[in-house]
């Protein structure tokens, strides 16, 4: 099978030697998205709940120009640096997810990307 480098121009650039996306035959993986506003280029301020809001807004955008959506995500990796933080995070991530929801990980990390709260990468169906 091939592989299909996904780009938009919604979502951050990559800020290293990686893609935000890469499609193979029906499938999406997508690159750990973190808090940064496209249009600006700079980390979301606000705490977890617009960390994540912005996260999952670059994920959307991803999704949506490979032709996907969340409801076609069949898993998803979260990272974050508190774990008192999961409550939070599930409140937004329950907005943009549906039943039946995606298999999950999440993981409190010592560091992310940027200094930032919040990494969420996902796998996705065309």
């Amino acid at each position: 099978m091939k592989k299909e480098v996904l780009t938009t121009k919604k979502a951050p650039e990559a800020i290293g030697p990686y893609s935000q996306a890469i499609k193979v035959g029906d499938i999406i993986y997508t690159s750990g998205q973190i808090p940064i506003d496209p249009a600006t280029g700079q980390v979301v301020q606000g705490g977890i709940e617009a960390q994540t809001k912005q996260v999952l807004e670059n994920i959307n955008a991803i999704l949506v120009n490979a032709g996907s959506s969340f409801k076609n995500v069949i898993k998803s990796t979260v990272f974050v640096k508190d774990m008192n933080d999961f409550t939070a995070i599930n409140n937004i991530y329950g907005q943009y997810f549906k039943e039946p929801y995606p298999a999950r990980s999440l993981v409190e990390v010592a560091r992310l990307p940027k200094d930032v709260l919040i990494e969420i990468e996902v796998i996705a169906l065309v």
